[in-house]
Order: structure tokens, then sequence, then C-alpha cells
């Protein structure tokens, strides 16, 4: 049974150890873990996962047409295919740059538990400060644009695509995003100048990507919710709050979108919330298991 001395011992009286002489190399060992991902890597990992999107895209769409699809108005499964394709490439090129740091675990991307209410209190400023400048946006550049879903999407011509554009605008592309984004391209790019000028990168590159998909004009308040997020991260020291946060946005526009009442979108936001943490969770456990395998088995308490 392991005990600890009572107070007033004197633990100079004790016969001193010997302690086994380290190189001198070993006081500057290199960094491991999200501490050593080279800030270029950042940019050559949004590129590998945008060029595994794409191949796999046009895969699927090859696959459809030798099918009998057509190319020019591809069915809805055909850009659903694709789109779930783009959100597990984000991640698969987030975690196969992380290798450059060592085998990669959850707390490197942050997949860690953060102090809840402060968490909170934090997603929530973050989401107010971005409906804030969203608004005041809009109203300094008379917009009237609206978006809209692509009809390619399908999402009124089955329950099915229904659902399936549910869990990938809600969950799906919430988890991808974060990871790619906030985990590895802003912890990539804080190794160079610190964490503010790299949330400024990533919130102008988390809004330029989203061009093509919204109208040109709201990728500046994209951009803004991107740097909230990037700060969001920075001072919980979690991704969970990012994924939450990136989760209910989305559901709250999917739901305005649709049309839908108060009560429908809160239950959307519910399940979205659950189910893309849920993931996140899965997704670090996996991360935590395969580093312990490759590091063999932990030394055991002695005493």
């Amino acid at each position: 049974m392991t005990s600890f001395p009572p107070p007033g011992y004197d633990l100079t009286h004790d016969e001193p150890q010997a302690e086994p002489e380290l190189p001198a190399a070993a006081a500057a060992r290199r960094p491991t873990g999200r501490g050593a991902w080279p800030p270029w890597s950042a940019w050559v990992a949004l590129l590998t996962g945008l060029g595994f999107a794409v191949f796999g895209g046009a895969a699927i769409a090859i696959i459809a047409a030798s099918g009998g699809a057509s190319l020019e108005e591809p069915p809805p499964g055909v850009t659903l295919g694709g789109t779930f394709l783009q959100d597990f490439a984000m991640i698969a090129a987030a975690v196969l740059f992380a290798h450059l740091g060592g085998r990669p675990v959850a707390a490197d991307f942050g997949l860690s538990r953060p102090r809840i209410r402060y968490a909170v209190r934090l997603a929530i400023g973050v989401w107010f400060s971005f409906f804030a400048f969203s608004w005041v946006w809009s109203v300094a550049l008379s917009l009237d644009d609206k978006q809209t879903l692509p009809d390619d999407l399908g999402i009124n011509g089955s329950d099915l695509n229904l659902a399936l554009v549910i869990v990938l605008i809600t969950i799906m592309a919430p988890l991808g995003e974060e990871i790619l984004f906030r985990g590895y391209f802003f912890g990539a790019l804080r190794n160079w100048k610190g964490y503010l000028p790299a949330a400024i990168a990533t919130g102008i590159v988390f809004g330029a990507i989203h061009i093509g998909s919204a109208p040109i004009a709201f990728t500046v308040p994209l951009a803004f919710f991107g740097f909230g997020l990037c700060l969001l991260y920075e001072r919980t020291g979690s991704l969970y709050p990012c994924i939450g946060l990136h989760a209910c946005n989305n559901s709250v526009a999917l739901g305005v979108l649709q049309k839908w009442d108060a009560g429908d979108i809160a239950a959307l936001m519910a399940g979205a919330l659950a189910g893309s943490l849920a993931c996140a969770w899965l997704l670090g456990r996996a991360l935590d298991s395969r580093a312990l395998r490759g590091r063999g088995p932990l030394p055991q308490p002695t005493g």
C-alpha cells in the first residue's frame, strides 16, 4: 500500500537516490504531437484533403455514369456520396499529416474534455458574435441573397435523401471541417507565429473554402465564424465545443432553410449535438487505441 509522509517529515533524511545520467541531447529533444507539426504542412494537408475529395467524387461520378446516370444532371446519390467522401477526406488528411509529430493521439486534435460551463459560455459568446457580425454585414452591404440547398441533393425527393442530408450537414460537415481546419490547420499554423495569426489565416481559408456552396458575400461572415471557432478552441483547449457549436449552427441554418418550426429545429440541434460529439469521441478513442498499440503496454505503477 502506498502512503504519503506526514506533514513536517524531513525528506532530506532519506538516503539520496542516484539519478541516471542522461545524454546531453535529452534536454533538447524534438517536440512531438501537435507541437511538432510544421506550419507548411497545414497548406499541404488542406490541398491533400481537397485532392482526395476531388478524385473520390470523380470516381463516384464515373461509376454512376457507367450505370447509365447523367453527369450533366447527376442523381442525388452522386452528390451526396461525393460530399460524404469530402468530409471523410478532410479527416483522413488531418490524421495522415499529424504523423509528422509521431503517432497522433486524441489530445493532439483537442479531443479532450473541457470545462463544460466555461466552454458553453464561450461558445454562446462566439455564436452571438457571429450572428451580430452577419447582421451588420448584411445591412451594411444591403444583401438580399438567400442561401439555398443545391437541388441535386434531392432533399425534397424522399425521406431517405432528407435523412442523409441532415446527417451530412449537421454531423459530418462539422466533424470533418473542425478536425481539419481547427484540429490540424490551425494547430500547425500556431507553431509559426502563435495563435492569433493562425486564427486569422484559418478564418480566411475557412470562409474561402465555402465559395460555391454559399453566396460569395456571405463568405466574409463565415470567415469571421471560422476565426471565432479558433479562439474558442484556443481558450478551452478542446475541439468539442467547436464541433458542438458548428453542429448547432448548421442545424439552425438547415431548419430555417426548410422553414421548420422552433420545436423541430430544437430537436435537430439536440440530435446533431449528440451525434457529432459522439463521432468525435469515437475518433479520439480510435486514435488513442492505435497509439497505445504502437507503443506497447504502458508501464504499471509500483509500490
